[in-house]
Order: structure tokens, then C-alpha cells, then sequence
């Protein structure tokens, strides 16, 4: 394909509510952001990915949006954010924004006007069903019936997510023509463009039927009947048509459960979107993406299987957006690292296998400094509406209290959205008051201030490495070059990036023990390496436990 400006972009996503808290009040917002940026610039990173603001009642962080032209007040208000626009421009630093359009908050004033009038142009705003009990047997991703009654009227209204969190009902013109002006009044503003979440779910069955049950509650996951259904093309090619193509901006979709064979239509050359995120291997533990409680054991092989497989079907048709963590999973230490989680060397090498794949690199805030996953001992502790959901469904579904708890404590996307930690003292530098949730265990030891600077932090690991891709000798390679995966030890992802004119070769040791691999020429240099020194002899690389190192050709 030809080459795009947001290909050599390094993204860096931030959970505004978690990061800075620049007016005391326990909240994370937009001036704390701008507080940081010159963290931001050093890092390397080129553009940041803004969780939402928009104005909401906030009961899921703010992906329940009552004002699509407001921001919420704990973040700040418009002046701020076109401050921050601005400043992070100064730095070549790149503003994106969430687009949450498959959904309202029950709080939005058309919802309210749905509620309010029957008759209201609004009303068809919004999926709504007549009857005495609910039209089917849909259960929604953070549990229970898709299907929520209107107080005093029999009727129900439908949410694919939480309660609060009504679906827009697409099949309407009239609305998508007003969210299409909405998208192009922000990229208006000076954004660069938006990660779109839960797209793949504006599109429902329209039969409306229920389907077999796949749990003890009797209900069947909304997955199957609201998402990926056939004639979404239309909606997202509307779309995309109305507002991204005017801009030349650049988009990155949640778009779990597209089948590899339909990629052409969603990154090809006249695909909907810039990029997508691809959740295989990020649920490579667990049986289904919101079924936390089914668990799977894998090894490093079949890690490596999901990641080339992704990555050779994304490469066929066009780019991909490459992550280990977000705002959704818990912590990447945690999870792909397991008991070697607090091992610096581990942390390396997983980063740096993720991060040289074909595709944008983005980095989840506290993914630099190897934040691990908390551990907290009653579901009280929990503020996730998914969490919560899953510790009961869990329980319904047999397993004991203990039991459902640890499930929650692996998979929670609380984990993710602790507070950043700055420094070693209390409330790690994040604020100076009680933070909105509960710090995680280790930030006295893992933070910014005691990583700046010391040689062989994950920090500093992480500014080498953004720096090599950026704008070391082999930049070409790792930002327009092509992938194809190599034969190699089970416990080791290899991998090579190249061009017509130049290969690198790249191998990631994910055990605690040396591992002698087989290079492909006897004449080779080694040109990176995650820490130590790797031996290389003839056609043989002795990796060290834990170790990467990249070889070129002499």
C-alpha cells in the first residue's frame, strides 16, 4: 500500500481520569495532561489518544456520553482541551480523540426527548420494542438483558453495553446524518483524527429473535446478533465518506470479531478505516472477549501463533494497530508474563516484540514503567461495571466466591486505571488528595521519578526503543518494511522486518534460560539487543534468558 503520514506514528493512549490530577480534587484531567507533555515529548511518542471527555454522567467513565459538543467538567472545559490541541503541536505531538457513536447516555437530551414523547422524531433516535416482557433473549456485554423497561410504559429500550448506555438506532438517517456532522465539527477543531469504539456494533439482526442460551441465566452474548451483521458496510462506508475522507485524518477502529477474510474491507486501499485493533491475541487467556470466567491455559507457541497470524493476514490488505495493553485489559506484565511479571528483563522483551511488528505501536500509560496488576480482596474494591458483572456471573455460573474473585483480579479493567505514578510519595505523585480509585501496590518502587535516568529502567528501555524505530539506521524497515515469522525454539517469537533492499532479524526469548538459535547466515552483526550481550558464532545466536536481539546481514 502506499505510504500513509500516521504510519510512523508512536501512539500513546492516556486514561484522563487516571494520569495527572493538576487541581486537587482525586480526578485525573486535560491540565494535567498539558502539565505532562514535556514527559510526553521526551518519551518519543508523536501523538496521544484521548479516552473520552465529552460531557457524562460518567457511570462508564465516560463512554456514556450526554453531550457529544461538551466536555466534563472534572476534566475541564473546552478552553482547556483547545489548550492542549494547541501545545502538543508546538511539540509535534498529535491530538485523537474516542468516538463513541454506536451509543448515548440515557442522560443525552435525545434520549431524554425519546423518553419524554413517543411520537418525538427522537424516539426512532433510539432502538425501542412494545410489549410486557422483553422482545428476546439478548444479553448485554456487561450482563443482564440487552433489554431495559421504560418506566410506566410497556416498552423496552435496548443497550448492547450498560443500562444507562442506550443504543443509537442506525437504521435512521436522520441521525446518522447528525452524528456525521458531529464528527466533522471536532476534526474541525484541529484533531488528527479519532479510535472509534465498538463500531462493528451500530448493525443489529433485525428479526429481533432469540437465539440458543450459552449460560445458566438462560440469556445468549449480544455478539452474535449485534455485531459484524451483514449490511454494516453500508453504515461505515456512509461514514467514512460524510467525515474521515474530507479530512484526511486518521482512524483506528475497535472492531473485534472482523473475519480475517473481510479486512480488505475495513483497512484496504478503500477500506473504512486507517487501521484496526485485533483482540485475538490479547484474549488468547480466556474463551470469549466478555466471558472472563471461561480461562485458557496457552504457551509462548501459541502466543506466537495469534500474534503472526494477525499480523500476516493485517500485512495482505493493510495496516494494523499493534498494542499490548489498553484502557479494556489488565496489565501486560501480568498477563503475558505471568510469574515473571516483575522481571525487567521479561517486561523488555515483551515490549520489544510487540513493538517492532508491522503496524502503529501504541503504548497504554504505565505500560513504559512494567505497571503490573493489582490484587484486591473483595469486589467492593471495584468500580468497573464489567468487573462487577463478571465476579456475580461467575458465582451463577458455579464457581465460589474465591474463585471469582481471582477471575476479576486477572482480567479487570481496573487494573489499567489505577493511577499513573510520578514519584514514591503518597498518592504517587498523581494528586494530593484520596485518588477517585485505589492506587496499585507497587508504585513506591515503580514509578517515573526512580526509572528517569537510571540506565537499565523499562523507562529508558522504552525511549531507546521508540528512538531506534524512529530514527536509527533501520527506521525504514520497521516503519514501512514487511514481516514474515521464522522457525525457532517454542519459547522464543522470531520474526523478520524487511525491504527490497534490507532485512532484520529478530528473535525474542520468552523463557528464564539460555536458547541457542540458528541464525541464517554465518555472517552476520548484531545491531540491538534488549539488555547484555548476545553471543553470536557462526550460525548460531546464544540468547540470554529474557533477551532480544535483532541481526542484520554484514
Amino acid at each position: 500500500m502506499k505510504k500513509q503520514w500516521w504510519q510512523e506514528e508512536v501512539i500513546y493512549q492516556i486514561y484522563p481520569k487516571s494520569f495527572n490530577d493538576s487541581n486537587g480534587d482525586g480526578i485525573g484531567d486535560i491540565q494535567g495532561i498539558i502539565e505532562k507533555l514535556d514527559y510526553l515529548k521526551d518519551l518519543g511518542v508523536t501523538m496521544l489518544w484521548i479516552c473520552p471527555i465529552y460531557k457524562s454522567p460518567m457511570d462508564d467513565n465516560g463512554y456514556d456520553i450526554s453531550d457529544y459538543y461538551a466536555i466534563e467538567a472534572q476534566f475541564g472545559n473546552m478552553e482547556d482541551l483547545e489548550e492542549l490541541i494547541e501545545k502538543a503541536k508546538e511539540k509535534n505531538i498529535k491530538i485523537i480523540l474516542d468516538l463513541v457513536i454506536n451509543h448515548t447516555s440515557d442522560e443525552h437530551e435525545w434520549f431524554q426527548k425519546a423518553l419524554a414523547d413517543k411520537s418525538s422524531k427522537y424516539h426512532d433516535y433510539y432502538i425501542f420494542k412494545e410489549g410486557v416482557k422483553e422482545p428476546n433473549n439478548w444479553r448485554s456485554v456487561f450482563g443482564g438483558s440487552v433489554w431495559e423497561k421504560v418506566s410506566e410504559r410497556n416498552e423496552y429500550y435496548l443497550h448492547c453495553f450498560g443500562k444507562k448506555q442506550p443504543d443509537l438506532n442506525w437504521e435512521n438517517k436522520e441521525l446518522r446524518k447528525r452524528l456525521y456532522d458531529m464528527v466533522n465539527w471536532w476534526l474541525e477543531k484541529g484533531i488528527a483524527g479519532f479510535r472509534i469504539d465498538a463500531i462493528t456494533f451500530i448493525k443489529k439482526d433485525l428479526s429481533w429473535e432469540s437465539q440458543a442460551p450459552d449460560g445458566v441465566d438462560g440469556l445468549v452474548k449480544c455478539t452474535k446478533v449485534s455485531r459484524n451483521q451483514p449490511g454494516i458496510g453500508i453504515f461505515l462506508n456512509e461514514l467514512k465518506e460524510n467525515t474521515f475522507n474530507k479530512y484526511q485524518c486518521m482512524t483506528v477502529a475497535e472492531a473485534p470479531g472482523v473475519p480475517y477474510e473481510e479486512l480488505d474491507e475495513f483497512i484496504g486501499d478503500n477500506g473504512y478505516f486507517s487501521m484496526i485493533f485485533d483482540f485475538r491475541y490479547a484474549d488468547l487467556d480466556i474463551a470469549s472477549g466478555s466471558e472472563w470466567f471461561k480461562r485458557i491455559d496457552w504457551n509462548i507457541k501459541e502466543l506466537n501463533e495469534k500474534v503472526m497470524a494477525s499480523q500476516l493476514a493485517i500485512q495482505k490488505y493493510g495496516w494494523g494497530a499493534n498494542f499490548i495493553e489498553n484502557h479494556d485489559q489488565p496489565r501486560a506484565a501480568t498477563k503475558y508474563l505471568r510469574n515473571h511479571a516483575a522481571d525487567d528483563r521479561a517486561v523488555k522483551t515483551l515490549a520489544a516484540m510487540y513493538f517492532f511488528l508491522r503496524g502503529v505501536p501504541f503504548i497504554y500509560q504505565g505500560q513504559e514503567l512494567g505497571m503490573m496488576n493489582f490484587k484486591r480482596d473483595s469486589i467492593d474494591e471495584f468500580d468497573d461495571l464489567s468487573s462487577i458483572d463478571q465476579y456475580y456471573r461467575s458465582i451463577q455460573e458455579g464457581y465460589s466466591a474465591e474463585e471469582a474473585l481471582n477471575f476479576v483480579n486477572l482480567r479487570s479493567r481496573d487494573n489499567s486505571r489505577t493511577p499513573f505514578p510520578w514519584n514514591g510519595e503518597k498518592y504517587g505523585g498523581f494528586s494530593e488528595v484520596v485518588p477517585w480509585i485505589k492506587m496499585t501496590e507497587e508504585y513506591p518502587e515503580i514509578n517515573v521519578e526512580k526509572q528517569t535516568g537510571k540506565k537499565n529502567s523499562i523507562l529508558e528501555f522504552y525511549r531507546d526503543m521508540i528512538w531506534f524505530r524512529q530514527k536509527g539506521p533501520y527506521r525504514e524497515i520497521f516503519i514501512y518494511g514487511k514481516i514474515e515469522p521464522m522457525e525457532s525454539d517454542e519459547n522464543v517469537i522470531a520474526y523478520k522486518r524487511y525491504t527490497e533492499k534490507e532485512c532484520v532479524y529478530c528473535w525474542f526469548n520468552f523463557s528464564d534460560c539460555n536458547i541457542e538459535v540458528s541464525v541464517p547466515e554465518e555472517t552476520m552483526n548484531l545491531i540491538w539487543q534488549t539488555y547484555g550481550k548476545a553471543e553470536l558464532k557462526k550460525d548460531k545466536l546464544k540468547l540470554l534468558p529474557f533477551q532480544s536481539a535483532f541481526l542484520v546481514s554484514k
